[in-house]
């Protein structure tokens, strides 16, 4: 081998080898980056922050909110408002280029239980594409169709949630759909991925984009400031399944009574799905803790600054001025649960996700009640606090089912 093709060789190495210590520390930096703010984040009540709650009931311009009317003519607009311009961001109006279709033919599943219907959602003439997959429980016991549907924001893709190991067990992904809990209370089970619509890759800068990318203007290749973070991106998909849904579903499932869920993330992402399309019956949120259900005042668990800090890409650029000062922000959650009234809104906390701040969920619900008081409609604000982790459990499906009747 000559001296030129051995120094060629090496370098080729050298290369390799700094390229994955790179990404090995990147990974273990990210880790620890959480880690840190993990273990020192406040869990203590004694330690929570004095704060004020902006008032929901009093306009910008100071005029006080005494009728449905009112709220909905003027201060759910000013709120839907601020909630865009300064955390969410604006979404771009809808691409013409939008369309769907089914994918083959419905296919039996579950054993041979239910039947499986799959839905390609093309978001955009150049992608990306998501794939929406419907499930319902077929036999003559249950042919009462349309039905009502959960439209269900997946960390797993389709497939994943109906597949069994051989032991029985469910394949991993597909723990937290309770599948036969859904279908055997004669509900459809619609889902998709969300990473297929729109990356979410931690401090990323957007360099994965997606969704994103199509939107850009020549030359650009970052959001401004107020355009829509990946949580916006998600929540826009779950309005296009929706549509998807009312035109190539309509034998299945009933387009007015379809409940988005969402858990963690996902959560948040249900919340603001809920909030900017009224089109959605009802709202689930599972643990959604800080920027989702819980009050970022408070300062417990996860706060504003982790969020901007580690998963920057979730909101617009403009909420990155809110870390470590949250007293400033012109809004808190209690305005954006108040947003979905007087649709029934159930939200779920962990005895054991202190990180999401169960305590602060159940205050995001009850400071959000005077909005659905207006309606005549308290009852339709659900929260519940059961034993456990941060994950979703059997027993949250069958209080959902219960709560959504």
């Amino acid at each position: 081998m000559t001296i030129k093709k051995i120094f060629i060789s090496t370098l080729a190495v050298v290369v390799s080898a700094t390229c994955c210590m790179a990404q090995y520390e990147r990974r273990v930096a990210n880790r620890d980056f959480f880690k840190a703010y993990y273990n020192n984040a406040n869990y203590d009540e004694a330690l929570v922050p004095e704060y004020t709650l902006p008032d929901m009931m009093t306009c910008l311009d100071g005029t006080k909110v005494t009728s449905a009317a009112e709220w909905e003519d003027k201060r759910r607009p000013e709120l839907m408002q601020l909630f865009t311009t300064y955390m969410y961001g604006r979404q771009p109006r809808q691409d013409s280029t939008f369309s769907f279709e089914t994918e083959g033919k419905d296919r039996k599943v579950w054993n041979g239980k239910a039947m499986r219907r799959d839905i390609i959602l093309h978001l955009t003439s150049d992608g990306p594409d998501v794939r929406l997959t419907l499930v319902w429980k077929h036999d003559k016991k249950s042919e009462n169709l349309p039905r009502k549907t959960i439209l269900g924001l997946s960390f797993a893709d389709s497939d994943s949630i109906w597949q069994w190991r051989k032991d029985g067990s469910r394949a991993k992904g597909g723990e937290a759909w309770q599948t036969d809990t859904l279908l055997d209370r004669g509900y459809v089970l619609a889902t998709f991925r969300y990473t297929d619509a729109e990356a979410d890759k931690a401090r990323d800068d957007f360099k994965s984009s997606r969704l994103h990318r199509h939107f850009y203007k020549k030359g650009q290749d970052y959001p401004l400031p107020d355009e829509w973070g990946a949580i916006a991106c998600w929540a826009w998909t779950a309005s296009r399944a929706l549509d998807a849904m009312e035109k190539l579903a309509a034998d299945v499932v009933d387009a007015g009574n379809v409940t988005v869920m969402g858990h963690s993330r996902l959560g948040k992402t249900a919340l603001w799905a809920g909030a900017t399309d009224r089109r959605f019956a009802a709202v689930v949120s599972v643990n959604s803790g800080c920027c989702g259900a819980a009050l970022s005042r408070r300062c417990v668990g996860e706060t504003v600054e982790c969020v901007n800090e580690w998963s920057s890409h979730w909101f617009c650029g403009n909420f990155r001025q809110f870390s470590h000062r949250e007293e400033y922000m012109p809004f808190d959650q209690h305005e954006l649960l108040a947003m979905i009234a007087p649709r029934k809104l159930i939200v779920i906390s962990g005895t054991e996700d202190l990180w999401a701040d169960p305590k602060g969920e159940e205050l995001g619900c009850r400071f959000a009640m005077p909005a659905y008081s207006l309606y005549g409609k308290p009852q339709n604000i659900v929260y519940l606090l059961r034993e456990g982790p941060h994950v979703v459990l059997k027993s949250d499906w069958s209080f959902i089912m219960q709560a959504l009747r």
